[in-house]
């Protein structure tokens, strides 16, 4: 039996005799429809309406969208349920996980290199405030991965970086602070992303560490998170063999199977080894890393016996909540599993207090938080101590007009990605503030010639005093690398002249660029690209300002000649 007294539930008398009288009042259909949280991406009266001819879901989790969007499709949603919704949002690095206008304080990377646990709290209370402002009350967050693996094309700065120490104290922190807003926090993702080079969006990836590894890295995280009060956890399509194997000897490797769908992971090791009682969801249901396990009509009811509370996310709607209806009337799903699943997500939404009737979202409300002045304020202080210098060459910074006026500019922009990635122009937009500094900027210049013909290599020691780079590259879903791609011919933007014009590498998303450019001897990480941090990185270029940022990670990729 489920104890829904206990942590990190904690339900007096009248909130388990809501969760018991509303679960006897549901039928079967209601039942299975709170087994799914659906994807909200249109936010429109037609998108309701398809979700409630189909089923009663336990909520529905939305993409970013403006805030009078949000307000008119939370107010639709309200008017359909029967129960409660869970809300939930992809809250990782501020209030922008949910509103357009939501403050971005900077990547968990960024806290992560403030070594400061005071920006953790902040990263969560903004998450919590502007996230209940909007009728949030899940955070898809915080991310407790470990980057232990620089060519992982996903995690990166969206992990607080690769010491399982500043991993567990932001967690901990973002957990406890997010909570306190009535909005419930989701470790992820379980058994921990990072350690494979290969994406769990586009197929199952590997937590490859042995059990005694994970037990000293990845579970010391989970269960620090845990003793504070996380109240869900979201199973990833990854898979940890060790553990699966310790815990099932008679296991083939053909059988091991992701977190999302492991008996052993949910059950052995987060139930039992770690010691959660809490809600466990699957990740995004429509991940290749899911996908890829076992055909989908088995897959679906699967991840609920497995142990899973909740699925996230559907192919098709109709088709998914028929293979779910199918796996309980065939077995596959037992009277108990279920009826213990059911009993987690209204003890979750009773630790939410959402049974109470809950205040209409305005846009009135919503804006006196999102982007307030207090969070603004707090994300150009996470700007000012994350900023890291990694490498720095005597006598070049500060930079001044009066000592290095001509300037010439590398612009290496990524093409416009998904949720995860930022806002493209960044690099442009750096060096019209080099400009506005009093500097002359000259963009660079594929030289149209070829071998014999190009430009010598004394004209530019005589046109430049400086050269800058901008790198905005961002991790992203279905991006299975994250490297520089250098333009043609023969990388006509490598830098070259590194001996004799100096040379500043800025990255302001990726912290490992140093793997293509190791010969840099000024290379500094942003890990966000915010107005914040711009304006930071400008004043700290200008002697304005100290760096502040230690490194979270290993910017020099564990290569001997990025130290050069």
């Amino acid at each position: 039996m489920v104890n829904l007294s206990a942590k990190p539930f904690f339900l007096n008398e009248e909130e388990i005799k809501w969760v018991m009288n509303t679960k006897a009042s549901m039928s079967l259909k209601d039942k299975i429809g709170q087994l799914f949280l659906l994807c909200g991406i249109e936010g429109t009266q037609e998108e309701v309406e398809r979700i409630y001819s189909i089923m009663n879901p336990a909520g529905v989790m939305f993409r970013a969208m403006p805030l009078k969007q949000i307000v008119s499709y939370h107010s639709k949603l309200m008017e359909k349920a029967k129960i409660p919704l869970l809300i939930a949002a992809n809250l990782e690095k501020g209030g922008n996980g949910i509103a357009k206008e939501g403050t971005l304080l900077t990547a968990p990377m960024g806290i992560g290199a403030t070594d400061d646990d005071e920006f953790g709290r902040r990263l969560g209370k903004i998450c919590g405030r502007e996230g209940a402002a909007v009728g949030a009350n899940w955070a898809f967050a915080p991310i407790i991965d470990i980057d232990t693996n620089f060519r992982n094309p996903i995690t990166n700065t969206r992990t607080f970086g690769s010491d399982p120490k500043i991993v567990k104290k932001m967690g901990v922190a973002y957990v406890e602070e997010v909570q306190k807003c009535g909005v419930a926090a989701s470790i992820k993702h379980f058994p921990g992303d990072g350690q494979d080079e290969r994406d769990q969006h586009l197929v199952t990836s590997i937590n490859s560490m042995s059990c005694e590894e994970w037990d000293a890295t990845y579970g010391m995280v989970y269960k620090a998170c845990i003793d504070a009060g996380a109240l869900t956890v979201m199973a990833g399509q990854i898979m940890q063999p060790a553990w699966s194997k310790r815990l099932n000897p008679e296991l083939k490797d053909e059988d091991i199977l992701p977190a999302s769908l492991s008996d052993e992971l949910l059950n052995g090791l987060l139930r039992e080894h770690l010691g959660f009682n809490g809600l466990i969801t699957t990740d995004a249901s429509t991940m290749g890393g899911f996908c890829i396990t076992m055909p989908r009509s088995r897959a679906v009811p699967s991840a609920i016996a497995a142990g899973c509370d909740l699925f996230l996310f559907t192919r098709n709607s109709e088709e998914d909540y028929k293979y779910m209806m199918n796996g309980y009337e065939n077995g596959i799903i037992t009277e108990k599993r279920l009826d213990d699943a059911i009993t987690r997500i209204l003890g979750l939404k009773a630790a939410l207090k959402l049974y109470k009737k809950q205040p209409a979202v305005t846009s009135e409300h919503a804006m006196s938080v999102l982007g307030c002045d207090e969070h603004k304020q707090w994300a150009k202080e996470a700007a000012d101590k994350s900023i890291t210098l990694v490498k720095a060459q005597s006598g070049v910074l500060p930079i001044s007009p009066e000592k290095t006026k001509r300037i010439l500019f590398y612009s290496i922009e990524a093409k416009a990605g998904d949720a995860y990635s930022v806002k493209a122009g960044v690099c442009a937009k750096f060096g019209e503030m080099l400009k506005a500094e009093g500097f002359e900027v000259t963009e660079f210049e594929v030289d149209p010639n070829r071998e014999g013909k190009m430009r010598t290599y004394k004209s530019f020691e005589d046109q430049y005093d400086l050269i800058v780079y901008v790198a905005n590259i961002a991790t992203r879903s279905n991006q299975t690398a994250v490297r520089i791609e250098w333009k043609e011919p023969m990388g006509a933007d490598v830098p070259i002249y590194l001996d004799s014009i100096p040379t500043i590498f800025i990255s302001v998303e990726n912290p490992y660029h140093l793997l293509d450019v190791p010969r840099v001897k000024n290379f500094i990480n942003t890990y966000s690209s915010t107005d914040e941090v711009l304006d930071s990185l400008m004043d700290k270029l200008r002697g304005r300002g100290e760096f502040k940022g230690k490194s979270p990670v290993d910017a020099f990729c564990g290569k001997w000649d990025t130290h050069l």
